[in-house]
């Protein structure tokens, strides 16, 4: 009799497991499934709120326009300043913050002792939980009259000010995604490499790197995408001014700061609002496409180690 007890426990034991692992996958993918559907809800809003702009503005004349006039008696909503000037920060953002960032995750999966690469983390998280606000605060404070001052400018608040904050904005975004997929290549490599005869240094750029390069690509999109969408800090820094820059040095005005200027100022179901709501829908498509690159390519990577 207690055999067959015994037997019993032992055998209930993989059956519970396998229905746990069951509602676990299920609870998985239910959540998944409501993820999509909020995204297709946030397209759907965004694309209905849109509808009277394109019927008398234009989707091509909006994106083509070159001037953003929306309180004049004939207005103008062109994207084309707004655009750009996302784009300059953004760039420029990310032309300071990649080879740093690139650096500071091979450093700290490579190079860095227990004791060093903890207190780096804990460094990162902490600048990944500072609000935006708090950095739009310290560049007007500190980077804002450094650039004036440099540069010999009229004006401080411009494109490269805004890129400066930026730039620490989105770095732990870029390390913390670099270093992992840094971390993910197999052991097996670097200890081949160094058999060979390759230093540590020539292990980490001809092997390591190489391997996880999908994966620090991935990194580099997501802070693009985290970049674009920032919103507080370009909108305290840029100067705002929806012209087409011709230089880092010249103020301009974004797409996330345009949104946040003017939306709670327009009348409710007019013009200027549904041009905004489309402003929002080409940001919407921007940042997918962005994340949805960026997905691919980690997917792409998890893939190419599983084999």
């Amino acid at each position: 009799m207690a055999r067959s007890s015994t037997t019993r426990r032992r055998i209930g034991r993989p059956v519970s497991s396998r229905a746990a692992d069951g509602a676990v996958r299920k609870l998985i993918t239910a959540n998944g499934l409501v993820a999509i559907l909020i995204l297709a809800a946030i397209f759907l809003f965004l694309a209905f709120n849109s509808q009277r702009a394109l019927q008398e503005v234009g989707i091509l004349t909006m994106l083509t326009g070159r001037e953003w006039y929306p309180t004049i008696g004939v207005p103008r909503f062109g994207f084309l300043p707004l655009m750009a000037g996302s784009m300059v920060v953004t760039l420029t953002a990310l032309v300071m913050s990649v080879p740093v960032s690139i650096a500071a995750a091979v450093f700290v999966s490579e190079f860095a002792t227990r004791r060093v690469k903890e207190i780096s983390k804990s460094i990162i998280e902490f600048m990944a939980a500072v609000p935006s606000v708090v950095y739009g605060f310290v560049g007007l404070a500190v980077v804002v009259p450094w650039v004036k001052e440099v540069f010999q400018l009229s004006s401080g608040l411009s494109a490269l000010s805004a890129a400066v904050v930026l730039a620490f904005m989105i770095a732990p975004t870029i390390v913390s995604i670099a270093e992992d997929a840094l971390h993910a290549v197999p052991n097996e490599l670097r200890q081949g490499s160094l058999a060979l005869g390759n230093t540590r240094w020539q292990t980490t750029y001809k092997v390591v790197l190489p391997s996880a390069s999908s994966g620090v690509l991935a990194g580099v999109m997501l802070g693009m995408g985290r970049a674009i969408g920032e919103t507080m800090a370009v909108l305290m820094l840029t100067g705002n001014a929806a012209i087409l820059p011709s230089s880092v040095f010249d103020s301009v005005r974004t797409i996330t700061g345009t949104i946040a200027a003017e939306m709670g100022n327009v009348v409710q179901g007019g013009l200027h609002q549904s041009v905004l709501f489309n402003l929002g829908l080409v940001l919407f498509t921007i940042t997918f496409i962005i994340n949805l690159v960026a997905d691919l390519v980690l997917e792409k990577q998890r893939k190419r180690w599983r084999r």
